[in-house]
């Protein structure tokens, strides 16, 4: 759609929209729930869909719905088909258009390729490939921005890494190369016939652009680019695009900075992720200041939702927790309420606000994570991923390390299978209104933040979400999880609500913080001691959590030292702990983090400076300190020019305790999670949940207790025992008989025996639990087979003497039977006793000594004894009753008398030989 056709366009929407508002009736395609802009028409009533959109009422006919789908290319050439609503393949390019979407966004990088031609990834898109898929987003009547990244792989507000070709270059330089760059590209795109609506010059450019930094080398560029716009295409927009439109007067300083240096631009473009950027409202807020005080349009670049936490391709994605994505529903219905908001926030503007464009909408998975090995391929080959391993020459820190797929599948508006969700309609909806039948979309997960020690409160109620924005509370009742809650992590509580529908709690327990101020968000720093240069505190660039940070940078080398003094702590042992993101450090430069007192200075524990976000949290060796002794919490730090970053949520805490082992309880609570509880009879069923949720507590725990992991543990254990298969069984087990065979193995009345059940005929049982003294040793899982005879085989071991009663009870779903008990007595527990001899006929100092038992219970193991000290000890193979026979030489033994004794030992006692005196006479 070209110019001419856009501007008839909106003459017939807003013809139409008058239409509707008086009340005169439209034809019957204007009622269609895929009505779009492309159809021209605004129903006076919501369309029916299966997402809930209210209308935006002051949204202008020519408000722009955008798209950024640059992996479009890559995508395709590893087979990724697109779908529309219906299921069916079609030119992706089209299936926008008919969804409402009105513009395309189409990154450009100057060269994202090796010297061998392999691509960097993420769309491998430079001019040519931009143009191929301008010219198709045109071809389908739409219109293009493009967006140049002035580098050769991504530019963000981490990275702004010049080209490969201008490396070194000056910024005048730089400038020069950008607008030779730029009027280049313009020329090529507009020579295509590509409807080039809007160039935005630079990405995400909040503190550099090619490698250059400073505002006024930054704005050489800025107006290098725009100047080449001008020339090309007079008529096409020029948009500068920045982003963090949450941090209190970051944008109103960066509009200033630009109009103090008459930079030429028509468009203010920001980014704005819910999970990230703050509320919409303050949207709103910051780009009407710009809108209104340096008459400039505003625009939102890049926005997005998720719709799943699941992964699509193997590669992880940047939001996959829940607790990242909090301020809408993860789901279809939750991306149509972000998008929706965003539009709105923008049409608050006024006519100043032109338009919004949703992020990579289309990077679907190449294939699913269960052919990652496959998927890898693809991904190097065509580019199809965020990274291939070939961009780290360019960009080591970041693709170098984590290259992979697409980190964004769950952000799409189209399913993993390609095909297009109801999201993909957002930009049609916002005008006609779209209405879907009034459902629960969520239950609202409650949220607890405490401190080690506090009583967990759940709350009564929780918040259920529906589709058409509506919300209400419903009363909650909670499982018994929280009464295991023991120490510092991150718990997740379920419960149902009064309409039998789950809900969530998670309860945060932290440490104590000994620090005041630590993430910086009082008025008050006081407490903070800073000295050196480059180091700002309560700034509001990139907080680790919370709205302010302390940032540091400088132009030229700078070091600085952070501290606070704590003083009157209890006794005992403390660490510390920070978290630094930044970038810059080169080979000389290290930031560290150090926990001293008065009397012993701690050794520092080094930061990483990963990148942009890349947080890096180290913990210090602890510190003992005594009744009402003082600390020291230090942030040193020396820096090359250039370096940056910020330091947040620093803490002094007791050192953890170490935790008891988990693996056990890890191992079973997977093996129960995995079971299919439709196998077995619902009433046995009813505490294997509690128990995987106990077992979910206690793992969640930093340093969980002994006693804590034993007790989930066994509530584990009891609950699986108690799982009941369903059978034909008609009746209840018939009842089975006990026998053993101790003294008939071996002869010996020893520890070690096999019990067996034997059920001669009758209705089986799917299971036998057999019991000791009463308490449950075994349950041995049997196979029904109708009235035929079963029979199970338990090993005894290790059993000391004494008398044992062995019970138990054999279960099927119709219920439970005793078997016919059996006793058994244990005599000969311990080993046969152990007779010692030496072969020092001689007289000398070197013989061997021999311990043989001659016939009886066997040992495990031996400790032999020489003038009442341990001289030797070992393992013996045990086949009772066949004797043993252990020998130990002896040698350069001095004159005179040696005792010796042996000890036989196995699980139930020992058995000692008499003393031999060997006497050494020379």
């Amino acid at each position: 759609m070209h110019r001419r056709t856009r501007s008839l366009l909106s003459t017939a929407l807003a013809t139409v929209t008058a239409v509707a508002l008086i009340g005169v009736a439209l034809p019957a395609s204007a009622a269609s729930p895929t009505a779009s802009v492309s159809t021209a028409v605004a129903a006076a009533d919501p369309v029916d869909a299966t997402v809930t959109v209210p209308r935006v009422e002051n949204l202008p006919d020519d408000f722009i719905g955008g798209v950024d789908v640059s992996s479009v290319l890559s995508l395709e050439e590893s087979g990724v088909v697109f779908r529309d609503a219906e299921g069916a393949p079609g030119d992706l390019f089209e299936i926008l258009a008919d969804a409402g979407v009105t513009d395309v966004r189409v990154r450009v990088w100057n060269d994202p390729f090796d010297a061998n031609g392999n691509g960097y990834g993420g769309g491998d898109v430079d001019v040519e490939r931009a143009i191929e898929i301008s010219q198709r987003a045109t071809d389908a009547g739409l219109g293009v921005l493009v967006d140049f990244h002035y580098s050769d792989f991504w530019a963000d507000p981490a990275k702004q890494q010049a080209p490969k070709a201008w490396e070194g270059m000056t910024a005048d330089q730089v400038a020069a190369e950008v607008g030779v760059f730029t009027r280049d590209a313009v020329r090529r795109l507009v020579d295509a016939g590509v409807d080039l609506r809007m160039v935005q010059v630079g990405n995400e450019t909040n503190g550099g652009v090619a490698g250059v930094r400073g505002w006024d080398e930054m704005a050489k560029v800025f107006s290098a680019g725009s100047a080449a716009v001008r020339a090309e295409a007079p008529d096409t927009l020029v948009a500068l695009h920045f982003t963090n439109p949450e941090r209190a007067g970051f944008y109103a300083d960066v509009a200033a900075q630009l109009d103090r240096r008459d930079v030429d631009y028509d468009v203010f473009a920001s980014s704005y992720y819910p999970f990230w950027h703050g509320t919409p409202a303050n949207l709103t807020a910051v780009l009407s200041h710009v809108a209104e005080t340096y008459d400039k349009k505003v625009m939102v670049a890049e926005t997005s939702w998720a719709f799943t936490l699941d992964d699509g391709d193997g590669h992880g994605n940047v939001i996959d927790l829940p607790s990242e994505a909090t301020q809408y529903p993860v789901s279809v219905q939750g991306q149509a309420d972000a998008v929706r908001a965003v539009v709105q926030a923008v049409a608050d503007v006024g006519e100043a606000g032109i338009g919004v464009y949703y992020w990579e909408p289309a990077w679907l998975p190449v294939g699913p994570p269960a052919q990652l090995e496959q998927n890898k391929v693809l991904w190097e080959r065509d580019g199809s991923g965020w990274a291939s391993s070939f961009a780290g020459e360019y960009e080591p820190e970041d693709a170098g390390h984590w290259f992979g797929g697409s980190a964004w599948d769950n952000q799409a508006l189209f399913g993993f299978d390609g095909t297009a969700s109801d999201a993909l309609n957002i930009f049609s909806y916002v005008r006609t209104g779209a209405q879907a039948p009034r459902a629960v979309e969520s239950v609202q997960p409650a949220a607890l933040s405490l401190v080690e020690g506090d009583a967990v409160e759940l709350p009564s109620e929780v918040t259920v979400l529906y589709n058409d924005g509506s919300s209400e509370q419903q009363a909650v009742t909670w499982s018994p999880g929280a009464e295991f809650i023991e120490g510092v992590g991150e718990y997740t509580i379920t419960g149902t609500t009064d309409a039998g529908l789950a809900a969530t709690a998670t309860v945060t327990v932290s440490a104590r913080n000994y620090l005041q101020n630590p993430g910086f968000e009082d008025a008050d720093t006081s407490m903070w001691r800073v000295s050196g240069s480059g180091l700002s505190l309560r700034a509001w660039d990139d907080p680790h959590s919370g709205t302010h940070s302390a940032h540091f940078y400088a132009a030229s080398a700078y070091s600085f030292e952070l501290s606070q003094t704590v003083t009157g702590l209890p006794a005992g042992s403390y660490v510390a702990r920070a978290s630094l993101q930044g970038d810059g450090e080169g080979a000389d430069g290290k930031v560290a983090l150090s926990l001293s007192s008065s009397a012993v200075t701690g050794a520092p524990a080094a930061f990483a400076l990963d990148g942009w976000r890349v947080w890096s949290t180290p913990t210090t060796q602890a510190l003992q300190v005594g009744a009402g002794g003082t600390a020291v919490v230090r942030v040193a730090a020396t820096l090359p020019a250039g370096a940056w970053g910020t330091i947040d949520d620093l803490e002094l805490v007791r050192e953890p305790a170490v935790g008891a082992d988990t693996s056990v309880l890890r191992e079973r609570r997977k093996a129960a999670a995995a079971l299919d509880l439709a196998a077995y009879v619902e009433s046995s069923t009813v505490a294997v949940p509690g128990a995987i949720g106990r077992a979910d507590i206690v793992l969640s725990a930093a340093s969980p207790s002994a006693s804590a992991v034993a007790g989930a543990l066994g509530a584990l254990d009891a609950a699986v025992d108690a799982l009941v298969r369903k059978d034909a069984a008609t009746a209840a087990p018939a009842r089975g008989v006990l026998s053993h065979d101790n003294g008939h193995d071996t002869g010996l009345l020893d520890g070690d025996f096999t019990v067996t059940m034997n059920l001669w005929w009758g209705s089986n049982a799917t299971k036998l639990r057999l019991f000791e003294n009463g308490v449950l040793i075994k349950t041995v899982p049997l196979t029904f087979g109708g009235t035929a005879a079963q029979a199970a085989r338990v090993a005894v071991t290790g059993k000391k003497d004494g008398t044992y009663v062995y019970t138990g009870e054999l279960v099927n779903s119709r219920g439970t039977t005793a078997v016919q008990p059996v006793t058994v007595k244990v005599k000969d527990a311990a080993p046969g006793t152990p007779v010692l001899s030496a072969d020092n006929g001689d007289g000398d100092g070197s013989y061997t000594l021999t311990a043989d038992m001659w016939w009886g219970t066997n040992a495990t193991s031996y400790r032999l004894f020489e003038d009442g000290v341990l001289l030797k000890e070992g393992s013996i193979i045990a086949k009772s009753p066949a004797a043993q026979r252990v020998s130990v030489a002896v040698d350069g033994r001095s004159v005179g008398k040696h005792t010796y004794r042996v000890e036989f030992v196995n699980a139930a006692g020992s058995a000692e030989s008499k003393v031999l005196t060997v006497t050494v006479k020379r």
